[in-house]
């Protein structure tokens, strides 16, 4: 498969596995499945795998460690992130995590992007995944503690990459606005995305992607579905929006986009794949799998053929930016 370099540290593979769904978000899988799931993705040669503390409280980062055990480590790229320290709540065991992960709520998620933090976060990450060091780590959402983060965090994980404890570093977050902060006041190679530069919205097209070109910083792209908004070939009304009920104009939007796919031979997901890659400063698209069916989708719409016409029509309708916007 395909691969980009990030700032000359390390090279991705164009398509990754994430993990959340590894740590059995919004419904349970078992070991089995987790291990299908990495096991098609390196069949069909993706090398980036990513996960997080927060994704079950741990449980995806032990599955993904388990199951890429068998591989060469030198082969592939691994994520992970910091900011979330899990913290043992054993009078909430018998409950379930309240974060949305179909799992016993063993321990709760603190904020902490000190540099203590941080560096306790990863030393709980490496233990978990069974390695001795990861490829690239995330502040993870670190939306309401820029000062800390942008500071005491960062520098932290800066000076673990000076160290060549990790490979790259960077900030994931759903927004794009402050990822361009860090890029411009921070020493980071590279921002995982979530969900502003779709098919069905680009608001990082204002300042992020731009910025992260000129600059030379990767942009992991993530959330391309919209959650699952453009997951289908058609939308249905009860889709999800980032992760609630997406708006009625928002289903109708993306039904027509879906109308204009399907007129040029490809489908809506196909096509939110396609965009999702297209552009300068995007590296590669993570996405999210709970089977082995939904890798090999994944690559098969990588894979496909999509008409350049398709994009000139979408953006004469004003469903995209014309090309230079």
């Amino acid at each position: 498969m395909q691969t980009t370099s990030i700032r000359g540290r390390l090279s991705l593979t164009r398509l990754g596995v994430g993990g959340a769904q590894l740590g059995n978000l919004g419904r349970t899988i078992d070991d089995a499945q987790s291990q299908a799931v990495v096991d098609a993705g390196w069949e069909r040669g993706i090398r980036y795998f990513d996960t997080a503390p927060h994704y079950g409280l741990g449980l995806s980062e032990r599955r993904l460690g388990a199951a890429l055990a068998q591989y060469p480590r030198d082969e592939y790229v691994l994520s992970t992130k910091v900011g979330r320290l899990l913290v043992d709540t054993p009078e909430t065991a018998d409950q379930v995590d309240p974060g949305g992960f179909q799992v016993p709520a063993t321990h709760r998620r603190e904020w902490d992007f000190t540099r203590d933090g941080v560096l306790r976060s990863l030393e709980g990450s490496l233990e978990r995944l069974g390695l001795d060091r990861v490829d690239i780590v995330y502040l993870h959402d670190p939306d309401f503690h820029w000062e800390t983060a942008s500071t005491e965090g960062i520098q932290a994980l800066i000076d673990l990459r000076e160290e060549g404890v990790v490979g790259a570093v960077g900030v994931g977050m759903n927004q794009s606005a402050m990822p361009a902060a860090f890029i411009e006041h921070t020493d980071i190679d590279v921002v995982m995305l979530a969900g502003r530069y779709t098919l069905l919205e680009q608001p990082a097209l204002a300042d992020l992607l731009p910025l992260a070109a000129a600059r030379g910083v990767g942009i992991v792209n993530v959330g391309i579905y919209n959650s699952g908004l453009l997951a289908r070939d058609r939308v249905p009304a009860d889709a999800t929006y980032n992760y609630l009920p997406a708006p009625p104009e928002l289903v109708a939007r993306a039904n027509r986009i879906a109308e204009i796919c399907e007129r040029w031979g490809t489908t809506l997901p196909t096509a939110a794949m396609h965009y999702g890659l297209d552009h300068p400063a995007i590296a590669a698209v993570v996405v999210g799998c709970r089977s082995a069916a939904q890798v090999e989708d994944a690559v098969r719409r990588v894979e496909a053929d999509v008409p350049a016409g398709l994009w000139l029509e979408l953006a004469s309708e004003e469903l995209i930016p014309a090309t230079g916007e």
